[in-house]
């Protein structure tokens, strides 16, 4: 009797942690939902890819065509992603920080990449950087630069995309710092710059490095804004995801099953990457 007990007790501990019931219902349908949703897609698709053979698969891989709309999507997406970065930044701080005429109307405007659809951004893009459009023309002749059927305008159109996840992921972390630590650090005699870095931007790190992945992310994928103003050259405007919709119009499927599996793998390595980047900086930032 006395023997069961410290198992009764420890059994009794672990049930008290479950504030609210029904963890094992719904710890089930999470997982079977994302199973569903997630799990079993991907898995069907590195099963099909599986099936190519390594020489075969190795052989799409390595084809120049796949090769250069594989760089591309993706060194667009991480340029695309950096500069959402630096910029979203100073777009979330300027919303939060300041209080100025028409200020809700830019915070409004900054959503419009989430309600747009893409091809509707990707034609208005394509207008306005086209060689004979108001942006195109004025870049061309003045500085000798073409956005319109060139990689500089796959990247344009990522940033549009992209920009809302990192002001959108920043800003709430930005409202949620006491302004007082701030005055703090002032009183202490620390500088601006000395607060901000301090301060300021170990609070928003993480913050931040959510906001690059997501756009990142976004980036990678994206197809409908991009296509329009691209002019899907092979080997010089081509994305990957265009690539895999030409594939299969060609009834091609194994190759675009492994270009899809390529772009997955490598995908989920840079995420991993980054969330790793995210956990040591928690702690770093953490002990500072």
């Amino acid at each position: 009797m006395t023997a069961s007990a410290p198992g009764a007790a420890q059994n009794f501990r672990w049930r008290r942690r479950s504030v609210l019931p029904g963890f094992g219902l719904s710890l089930g349908y999470t997982i079977a939902y994302l199973s569903l949703i997630v799990l079993i897609p991907l898995a069907g698709l590195a099963f099909s890819s599986a099936q190519l053979g390594w020489s075969e698969f190795w052989r799409i891989a390595t084809d120049p065509r796949v090769a250069q709309a594989l760089w591309l999507s993706f060194s667009a997406a991480m340029v695309a992603a950096i500069v959402n970065t630096i910029f979203g930044v100073l777009v979330a701080w300027v919303l939060v920080r300041y209080r100025f005429p028409g200020r809700r109307w830019l915070d409004a405007a900054v959503d419009l990449p989430f309600a747009l659809p893409t091809a509707v951004a990707g034609i208005a893009l394509a207008t306005l950087y086209a060689p004979n459009g108001p942006f195109g023309t004025i870049l061309d002749d003045w500085f000798n630069v073409k956005v319109s059927n060139t990689p500089l305008g796959v990247t344009m159109a990522l940033i549009f995309v992209g920009l809302p996840f990192v002001v959108r992921t920043v800003q709430p972390v930005l409202e949620e710092i006491d302004r007082e630590t701030e005055e703090v650090s002032a009183t202490l005699g620390a500088g601006r710059w000395r607060t901000v870095t301090r301060v300021i931007f170990p609070g928003i790190f993480p913050a931040i490095l959510t906001g690059f992945a997501l756009s990142f992310a976004r980036g990678v994928g994206e197809y409908g804004s991009v296509i329009f103003v691209a002019g899907n050259i092979p080997y010089l405007s081509e994305i990957a995801p265009l690539l895999i919709v030409i594939r299969l119009e060609e009834h091609n499927y194994a190759g675009a099953t492994a270009i899809a599996a390529i772009m997955l793998v490598i995908s989920f390595a840079l995420l991993l990457v980054i969330n790793l980047l995210q956990s040591w900086s928690r702690r770093w930032f953490g002990h500072v």
